[in-house]
Parts: C-alpha cells; sequence; structure tokens
C-alpha cells in the first residue's frame, strides 16, 4: 500500500529586506508639507500649493 501521508510544508525564507514606509501630506495656506518617514531615515519637502 502507498504512503498517503502529507509532504510536510516548504516554507520560503524571509525576504532579505522589508520596504516599509509611512508617509503624511499636510496643506498649510499656500504651501504643502509632505513627510516620508523609512528605514532609512526621514525627508521631508515644502512646496507651494497649487490651486485646482
Amino acid at each position: 500500500m502507498p504512503d498517503l501521508a502529507m509532504p510536510a510544508p516548504v516554507t520560503a525564507p524571509p525576504p532579505a529586506r522589508r520596504l516599509i514606509a509611512a508617509g503624511r501630506t499636510q496643506r498649510l495656506g499656500a504651501r504643502v508639507l509632505t513627510i516620508r518617514v523609512t528605514a532609512a531615515g526621514v525627508t521631508g519637502t515644502i512646496t507651494p500649493a497649487v490651486n485646482r
């Protein structure tokens, strides 16, 4: 009779790095403040607001 046992599940190795980012965009009057946070650090820009 053949062995009908289920084989052990194969698990993949974890990724070499995880890309995690968070950000925020805020309008402050005539300017737009954009902040981005990643594992590498924090960056931010302030740009003129575009009227739509």
